[in-house]
């Protein structure tokens, strides 16, 4: 027992195995504190937290909306802390093969743009709707038409106006630049006309249509929100400029077709989120093939996915929200009452270790021979200010970085735990609680980064954390893949946590357990 105790008590103070269990220290340090072998203590410590301005823009080019799981948004949505959020998005077209054959006698009969929200894939979720004397309009063929319909994923009002949002697509007539070019948000693009437009309802579903006669397919798609697009348009743009400059090489079609624009009329609503690199853009036509008389049913997928520029561009409206009443926010010496953290450009949330804090500290570890055993910033949601219906960020719905200077210079990095324990069993950078409760709170584990400071004499002054309302992508090989891969360019989520408040019992803390012997 003796010899089990001694190993278990330098793993503990040399730091090099931590897990984040709540709210008692992990079992391995739980251990420490039987038969009275050691002294356990939990201790809670002022921060300092406040709000960083990020003038409501962030990179939202392809290499952000395409990267890791990929997402871009579409919506808008207004409520009284954040003000008004509107979410539109752009995206360049270009052709499968250049300089195309379209046949003799092109006519357009119809284009229809496909977007993929993400859905409620249950099947409890599923509503499905048979049409067994449905007739083929493309001759008039006796058929069934099976209909799968799936909620989306939505955030925000998602009753208002009925649930439904007017989706209108436009022609864009700035150049997009190229796939590798960085591109904000707030960034203004000029547009043109309106090639299409249709209420979404706020559901998604997938067509079968099959041949009664043989139950042969006539014509099927997967999960999506349909839209249809001017046939004359792209008659006009693409059929009739066959074998002329502006279809011969990809460079010259980016500048002729300069790409679409994906909008909603409305500035209050829901948002949600679908796959950039899973828009389709199909143009159904009719032509007569090389050696043929009669003219045959065509289609044309056009390439919207990876490759081209995808943009999000996002618009905000702060007027009379309490975000904009807050006053001079953005204190980094004693911090802010409220943290208004939003996603897409939003506010970020910093957090400092007071000295106050850290002296108290390294005097509990100079003098009683205290060592660090876990350490958790602990932050609540507002239970008055965000008091309401909206889902409360969830499992792995924070990032968080731990920022520093070095040569006068910024620097960013996963914190200390990440960096040393990410590939631990059991071990988590954050846990949730009480999420359907008021308030939920959140648990980011510092261990080592405190232990550092406080054990070791690392500087702390210029360092600080940053958390964001986003997830950590992973790598097609598993785990994260960088500190810069987020989801925070196209992340939907928002809440108001209490920060600094010396007023408030649910004020953001460092809880410290620590050991004595």
């Amino acid at each position: 027992m003796k010899k089990t105790f001694t190993i278990l008590l330098m793993v503990i103070f040399g730091g090099m195995l931590v897990y984040n269990c709540e709210p008692e220290p992990d079992s391995l340090g739980e251990q420490l504190f039987l038969d009275g072998a050691a002294n356990g203590n939990e201790v809670s410590y002022d921060l300092i937290a406040y709000n960083l301005d990020n003038n409501d823009s962030i990179r939202s080019d392809a290499s952000k909306l395409i990267g890791g799981a990929g997402g871009a948004v579409l919506g808008a949505f207004s409520e009284g802390q954040f003000g008004m959020q509107k979410a539109a998005y752009l995206t360049q077209v270009r052709l499968p093969v250049y300089d195309p054959d379209f046949g003799a006698n092109a006519v357009v009969d119809s284009v229809v743009l496909v977007v993929k929200p993400l859905y409620e894939s249950a099947s409890d979720s599923l509503k499905t709707t048979t049409d067994e004397n449905y007739v083929y309009p493309d001759g008039a063929v006796a058929a069934k038409k099976v209909v799968n319909t799936y909620p989306a994923k939505k955030f925000g009002r998602t009753k208002f106006n009925g649930g439904n949002l007017t989706v209108t697509v436009n022609e864009v007539t700035d150049f997009l630049n190229g796939y590798n070019d960085i591109a904000y948000s707030n960034t203004p693009y000029a547009i043109g006309q309106v090639l299409g437009s249709k209420v979404f309802n706020g559901y998604v579903n997938s067509v079968t249509i099959t041949k009664d006669s043989d139950n042969s397919s006539l014509f099927s798609s997967g999960v999506g929100f349909r839209i249809p697009l001017s046939a004359s348009f792209f008659k006009t743009k693409i059929i009739d400029k066959k074998g002329q400059p502006e279809l011969k090489d990809v460079s010259t079609f980016i500048r002729y077709f300069r790409g679409l624009k994906i909008s909603v009329n409305e500035s209050n609503g829901y948002l949600v989120e679908f796959s950039p690199s899973a828009v389709e853009l199909v143009m159904y036509y009719k032509s007569v093939d090389t050696g043929a008389t009669t003219s045959t049913q065509k289609q044309y997928a056009f390439s919207v996915g990876s490759g081209n520029v995808h943009i999000g561009n996002y618009t905000y409206d702060r007027s009379n929200s309490a975000l904009s009443q807050a006053g001079n926010i953005g204190n980094i010496n004693t911090g802010d009452e409220k943290l208004f953290a939003q996603g897409m450009g939003g506010n970020s949330i910093g957090i400092k270790f007071p000295t106050k804090t850290i002296d108290s500290l390294k005097n509990l570890y100079q003098k009683n021979k205290a060592a660090i055993i876990s350490a958790k910033i602990r932050m609540h949601t507002d239970r008055t200010a965000w008091d309401n219906k909206y889902q409360k960020p969830q499992d792995k719905g924070f990032t968080i970085l731990q920022k520093d200077f070095k040569d006068g210079k910024e620097t960013t990095n996963f914190t200390q735990d990440l960096l040393l324990l990410s590939g631990t069993p059991n071990f988590l950078y954050m846990r949730v609680y009480d999420l359907e409760k008021n308030p939920a709170y959140y648990d980011f584990t510092v261990t080592q980064s405190l232990k550092d400071i406080v054990e070791s004499g690392t500087d702390y002054t210029k360092k600080y954390f940053k958390i964001d309302l986003a997830n950590f992508l992973e790598s097609s090989q598993g785990g994260l893949a960088g500190y810069n891969y987020t989801s925070r360019a196209f992340s939907t989520q928002r809440a108001v946590f209490v920060g600094s408040d010396p007023n408030n019992p649910d004020k953001i803390k460092l809880k410290v357990t620590y050991s004595t012997k």
